[in-house]
């Protein structure tokens, strides 16, 4: 148990580092970009109200006009086409932030839809990531046939690798597509479909969002949903092989622990003899009184007897006469009790 917290607050400290180090990294690579981008604007918007006569009201109100109609420039985004790739946003939890519901009875029906629509998502991505698995092992275990290979059991390792170049397949195709339909550049497209498919979601690229693609691109519509439905798919596979993986080293983790406790189990005795393992359960039972060893710790915790005392020191079995007596200090011996009635009176005082 020591060791599971040992683990668990070593991962806490290492995902904080990992957090700071992401930190310095993008404050070293954006933040001067940024502040450019700021000084460029304020530039930008002096010359306008210089040459225009722009008060600072109207130039705020003009601004707030853009940016209400950024989300329009493919058309009506509540139309069922658009609606429809809205609800495939929510339930792949992408939230590109593209466009957003603005009635209130819009915003009470996206969180009732995502409370169900989320947990229904994931269980149809990993079902059909464990279905993915299962024909990736069969056609691995084919090939490893084919090649004559001495074990043809699918690996962890060989599913990684399949699912790796599967993603890459996907990813790199998809990427064509995008940039040839929202003329980007491939790496802003391939930017796009990690994004989308690690559902991260920043929203700065969106697809079907020029040239009123929600209304007359059908087509691009239907591959644009199938692109993140079935990408996601493949990455939920590979997500879960890992926590399959992760799960089975926690299980011989803690089969590992059970084992170096194992030898304990051999030195802990119960009040009635009795060999208790560390998970409680009885390995031998003998209600006659046999030899306690000085290493030998007792479980009762009652100081009806002493710990680390031998028992055959005060008590000795007589075959003559099948008593049980006591050896005085003269060395005489002193009769007790009859041998039935010993475990009867240890079980008596050890429940007191």
């Amino acid at each position: 148990m020591k060791r599971q917290h040992i683990k668990t607050l070593s991962l806490v400290i290492t995902t904080f580092t990992y957090l700071l180090i992401g930190a310095a990294v993008f404050d070293s690579l954006e933040s001067e970009n940024d502040e450019k981008k700021i000084e460029s604007l304020k530039e930008i918007r002096a010359d306008l109200q210089r040459k225009y006569g722009i008060t600072n009201d109207d130039y705020a109100w003009i601004e707030q006009m853009v940016i209400e109609n950024i989300p329009h420039k493919a058309g009506p985004q509540w139309k069922f086409a658009g609606a429809f790739y809205f609800a495939t946003v929510v339930m792949a939890m992408i939230g590109y932030g593209h466009s957003t519901p603005s009635t209130v009875a819009g915003k009470a029906f996206c969180m009732l839809y995502a409370i169900s629509g989320i947990p229904l998502g994931m269980v149809m991505f990993q079902s059909i990531g464990e279905r993915l698995n299962k024909g990736a092992s069969i056609i691995i275990s084919k090939g490893k046939k084919v090649f004559q290979c001495q074990k043809t059991e699918a690996t962890e390792v060989n599913l990684m690798m399949l699912h790796g170049m599967l993603s890459t397949i996907i990813m790199t195709l998809g990427a064509y597509v995008f940039s040839q339909y929202e003329g980007w550049s491939y790496f802003d497209a391939i930017y796009y479909c990690f994004i989308t498919l690690t559902t991260i979601g920043f929203g700065d690229y969106v697809a079907l969002q020029n040239d009123h693609a929600l209304q007359r691109k059908p087509g691009y519509i239907i591959l644009s949903v199938v692109f993140i439905l079935f990408g996601l798919a493949v990455f939920a596979s590979s997500i879960n092989i890992l926590v399959l993986r992760f799960m089975a080293m926690q299980t011989e983790e803690m089969q590992r622990e059970d084992t170096e406790l194992g030898p304990v189990s051999q030195h802990v005795v119960t009040v009635d003899n009795e060999a208790m393992s560390p998970t409680e359960r009885l390995l031998q039972s003998d209600m006659t009184i046999t030899r306690v060893s000085s290493d030998t710790v007792s479980v009762c915790s009652c100081t009806c007897y002493p710990r680390y005392t031998d028992i055959n020191s005060l008590y000795k079995k007589k075959s003559r006469s099948s008593r049980i007596y006591k050896e005085g200090k003269s060395g005489t011996e002193e009769e007790l009790y009859s041998a039935d009635e010993v475990p009867a009176i240890i079980e008596k005082r050890a429940s007191v």
